[in-house]
């Protein structure tokens, strides 16, 4: 099958599709034939060496959304044909291909595309994972128009919080169409936020900000910033690495019910077919993708 992976660390261009074996279901698993998978701007920081240590060839994507063509021993609740969205095991991943064997999965909700359930998945697992360890009526979602950040404003906003979210000028109205109050980037935050009960950190560079806005490092999250053990911030991450936090993958039924009720979306910033890896990488690190990136086969 086709599959997406780097074999040496790089720019963009070392991205490419390879010719590899098909995977197959084991017990407790389900392997789908891949409509849409989602791009991971994590892998950004792994191909470019930034984030060293990973074998190589690394094969890219953890979510995809697909049609059911095998089910492995145990599985129940779930038949061959039927259309489902989830996330490989974290030390497999390998979900930007053909087929996919995914380890925790969900009903495909009629509401999404193929493209919007292929990556949907890693962005609610991430975006649950954190609300739950962030209790308070106020939130500020720092990169608040980034896939996993439009994920987290909708779940936080159906928790019954109060969101406000950072974003360029131009995503601002986009923002508000999701329930957040939307604010800019940049010198003066502190200012115009004021502050709130939590922080939730989606684009990382700005922490000693985000803790006077929160009052206490202990009542901000990041998903991004290296930097976070020096402030005495929590670094969220699921990878297959010690210090990971627990999967919330009970997320992904809640938001195929929020989905249902036509209270989640998954924006899409941009498709492409596997063969064009290397350009969603390059709109990745432009910083400039507004919701998710997704791969269609």
């Amino acid at each position: 099958m086709k599959a997406v992976q780097f074999s040496q660390y790089g720019p963009p261009s070392v991205v490419h599709v390879a010719d590899v074996a098909e995977p197959h279901a084991g017990p407790g698993e389900i392997r789908i034939s891949v409509r849409a998978s989602g791009f991971s701007a994590g892998e950004t920081a792994i191909r470019s060496g930034a984030r060293k240590g990973m074998w190589l060839p690394f094969r890219t994507g953890y979510d995809a959304a697909g049609v059911v063509d095998e089910v492995g021993d145990g599985v129940t609740g779930v038949e061959l044909g039927a259309h489902v969205f989830g996330m490989t095991a974290a030390d497999r991943r390998g979900a930007n291909a053909e087929y996919a064997v995914l380890v925790h999965w969900a009903a495909k909700p009629a509401a999404w595309s193929w493209a919007e359930a292929g990556g949907a998945a890693g962005a609610i697992e991430t975006a649950t994972r954190v609300l739950d360890q962030l209790p308070g009526e106020t939130l500020l979602v720092h990169g608040a128009a980034g896939g996993v950040g439009t994920v987290a404003v909708q779940l936080a906003v159906a928790r019954g919080a109060t969101v406000i979210g950072t974003a360029s000028p131009h995503n601002h109205d986009f923002l508000r169409s999701l329930g957040a109050e939307p604010t800019t980037y940049g010198p003066g935050l502190v200012d115009r936020v004021g502050s709130v009960d939590a922080v939730f950190d989606c684009a990382g560079g700005a922490l000693p900000d985000l803790i006077e806005i929160a009052g206490d490092p202990a009542r901000v999250v990041t998903i991004t910033d290296a930097a976070a053990p020096q402030h005495g911030v929590h670094l969220s991450h699921s990878a297959a690495i010690p210090g990971a936090d627990p999967l919330a993958v009970h997320g992904l039924a809640a938001a195929v019910k929020l989905a249902e009720e036509g209270r989640l979306k998954i924006p899409v910033a941009a498709t492409f077919p596997l063969s064009e890896a290397a350009a969603a990488h390059e709109l990745s690190e432009s910083r400039h993708a507004r919701g998710k990136i997704v791969y269609v086969n």
